[in-house]
């Protein structure tokens, strides 16, 4: 028969350990704990920060808009011209109906059949005129028929590849605007969690900053030292001060930052491309010292953000959502780069 050992007590160490253990799970917080709610200038930090990370997407929406109208364009014309040549085809068609009924009487086999049943039409052809199956006439009949034919298909299939282009193209701009919008939509649940009166707040301390950078969105008249198309550009984005921001507007209600830039350059009678990245490319760059009024400012990198330049160390420009077009510092935000439309 078997010894049995009683277990020992635990010790008096082990006892205070398991207390010490004991007190310190009791101080890590359950689930049911709520994290503690971030303060108005942490909203307003999480807030600006949101905007500025909405502008890249905005930007690239803004392209690739620009390349689904391009598609639409290039579609529409490639059914315009699908549906002449069918057209075409469908005279020719109706032409060699006798032609092909005039072979029948004489016991001949429809050349049309024969030469949509040969492996080499070409070929065919010219058999059958050695033969004197077929006249001359017939012969150029059938044969802008098939010219026509391979005319449709070329045409069938051109459309068919521009139309799923322009589906791919619709795919990508609503994954962007998705990205976008996601953005904006954080942004806004952070400003509802705020009471009125911290919304309050941080207006003002935004505004007191504003005052302090030296911005300023009150309507002005331009009276910097531009001339020229850079002066009728610089008059233009001024009449749009105290204007809304908002992402995709190019006018004349709201704006955003490329959108602004285009229509001011646009009233001078100077076509600029769409996008940030597209001004960026197409301007001819200029160095920071040798900047002149109206021309354009980027910030950040080449496809972000960008403004124009009116002199005197600032710059006008369509910020983001939730400001209106104003007058900045240049360095109010990384300088990045400089062109001239």
């Amino acid at each position: 028969m078997g010894t049995h050992r009683r277990p020992k007590p635990p010790s008096r160490a082990r006892i205070a350990t398991l207390g010490v253990a004991a007190g310190a799970v009791s101080l890590i917080p359950t689930q049911s704990q709520a994290a503690p709610k971030p303060t108005v200038d942490e909203v307003r930090k999480q807030v600006e920060k949101l905007y500025e990370e909405a502008t890249g997407p905005t930007e690239e929406y803004n392209g690739v808009l620009e390349k689904q109208k391009k598609l639409q364009r290039e579609v529409d014309s490639a059914q315009d011209r699908l549906a002449r040549k069918q057209q075409e085809f469908n005279e020719l068609r109706e032409q060699l109906g006798p032609l092909a009924a005039e072979q029948y009487r004489s016991g001949a086999i429809d050349s049309s059949v024969q030469l949509f049943l040969s492996s080499d039409p070409d070929d065919f052809l010219e058999r059958a005129e050695v033969l004197g199956r077929t006249s001359a006439r017939q012969a150029e009949a059938l044969r802008a028929m098939q010219g026509k034919q391979r005319e449709l298909a070329q045409e069938r299939a051109d459309a068919t590849e521009r139309l799923k282009a322009l589906a791919e193209t619709r795919t990508k701009a609503k994954e962007k605007k998705d990205a976008v919008q996601a953005k904006l939509t954080e942004a806004r649940k952070l400003l509802n969690s705020l009471t009125a009166a911290q919304r309050a707040s941080m207006q003002a301390a935004q505004e007191r900053d504003d005052a302090a950078a030296g911005v300023s969105d009150s309507a002005a008249s331009y009276n910097g030292p531009a001339s020229g198309r850079a002066k009728t550009a610089l008059d233009f984005a001024y009449a749009q001060l105290g204007k809304p921001y908002e992402w995709g507007s190019t006018g004349p209600n709201s704006y955003d930052c490329s959108g602004l830039v285009g229509a001011s350059w646009r009233t001078a009678g100077v076509s600029l491309p769409r996008t940030v990245k597209e001004m960026y490319d197409a301007g001819r760059k200029v160095s920071r010292s040798d900047m002149q009024p109206g021309d354009i400012i980027y910030w950040y990198n080449d496809s972000q953000h960008n403004g124009m330049y009116v002199g005197n160390g600032k710059a006008i420009h369509a910020p983001r959502t939730g400001k209106n077009i104003e007058i900045v510092p240049v360095d109010s935000m990384p300088f990045f780069a400089a062109s001239r439309p």
